[in-house]
């Protein structure tokens, strides 16, 4: 793709949020918090990452906030959830604490992960949080799984898969796709899609750009929704989890977004123009769901500050907490690796 040729936001054809749902103070208060809070905690991130804090890969979330935020909603403490190595703020969304996630950032044993997964491999089973998967298209094969699982004990649960669009040109994808719809298994499946796999445009590796129509090749439900829309993303998943939870079969829902970020920490982003990114940003997820309360009366500017001001105290405990931490001892190298055969 020519650095000239910008992708431009569409008019997802959808839910629209603003005609159809009608939101309490509280929970615009909720929502709004969840979705600051993860644009804040990557921030931080970043800065600890360039200040050598946090090493290895980074892959931030600035931008599809929505996404995470508005599916979180719709499953309940008993689904599972299987993320991409993108996963900072699916895991903030679902409950881990954001102290357990910055120090296994940090590679401390105080990590969700006991400092051995980083960044990409977040996990915590209080949660029933499945990773962070740092193989795209590594975690739908899993989620298969996990749901077989559930339907072979006859329990009604969801098990909800993330996954980017650059998964759904690998054969992980129409595998799990293919099986779901076969054995008609409990799964969500949420496709974020950034328009960019990595750095290859979507309209340059898919023949199909439109994604949900391909769920139809699996005869599995589908439908596509503004993933810039809070609202409309927890008004589409809440849908889609009832149907699954009531044991009609899979779901694929495709959540239409956009990263503000590259696509790590090391991404030059020579395949896009910061003007695509500036027009865009027009359509950021926090700015137009505040103007969209603003509008509605249900939120001030004193209620912005005290939220910004509670996510900060947040994120310092959480980077207190991951600095005071502790490393794990070199006797333990071997430990969750290998296991000792005592034979018969």
């Amino acid at each position: 793709m020519s650095p000239e040729t910008i992708i431009k936001p569409t008019n997802t054809e959808t839910i629209s949020s603003q005609r159809i749902v009608s939101i309490s103070r509280e929970r615009a208060l909720h929502l709004l918090y969840q979705m600051i809070r993860i644009r804040r905690f990557e921030a931080k991130s970043a800065e600890l990452y360039g200040a050598m804090k946090i090493r290895g890969f980074l892959h931030l979330y600035d931008g599809e906030e929505a996404v995470a935020v508005g599916v979180m909603e719709a499953l309940r403490p008993e689904d599972a959830v299987v993320a991409t190595y993108r996963e900072h703020g699916h895991a903030l969304a679902r409950g881990i604490p954001a102290s357990a996630i910055m120090a296994e950032m940090y590679g401390k044993q105080e990590g969700c992960s006991r400092g051995r997964g980083g960044s990409m491999h977040l996990f915590d089973a209080k949660t029933r949080f499945y990773g962070g998967n740092a193989i795209v298209g590594g975690g739908l094969p899993l989620a298969v799984g996990l749901a077989l699982a559930d339907k072979m004990q006859g329990k009604r649960r969801v098990t909800c898969c993330f996954f980017g669009d650059g998964a759904v040109a690998e054969g992980e994808f129409h595998e799990s796709m293919n099986l779901a719809a076969l054995w008609q298994l409990p799964v969500l499946f949420i496709c974020e899609n950034n328009l960019y796999a990595m750095g290859t445009a979507l309209r340059l590796s898919q023949s199909v750009t439109d994604l949900a129509k391909k769920a139809a090749g699996y005869a599995v439900a589908a439908e596509a929704v503004d993933g810039m829309d809070v609202l409309a993303v927890e008004v589409a998943a809440k849908k889609a989890a009832e149907i699954v939870r009531a044991g009609e079969g899979p779901y694929f829902l495709e959540c239409r977004t956009y990263r503000f970020r590259g696509h790590s920490a090391f991404d030059t982003e020579l395949y896009r123009t910061k003007a695509e990114v500036e027009e865009w940003k027009e359509r950021d997820p926090i700015k137009t769901f505040i103007e969209h309360l603003k509008n509605q009366g249900l939120v001030s500017e004193m209620d912005l500050n005290e939220l910004e001001r509670k996510v900060a105290d947040e994120i310092k405990e959480a980077v207190d907490f991951a600095e005071a931490g502790t490393w794990e001892p070199v006797e333990d190298l071997t430990r969750f690796v290998y296991s000792e055969w005592r034979g018969v």
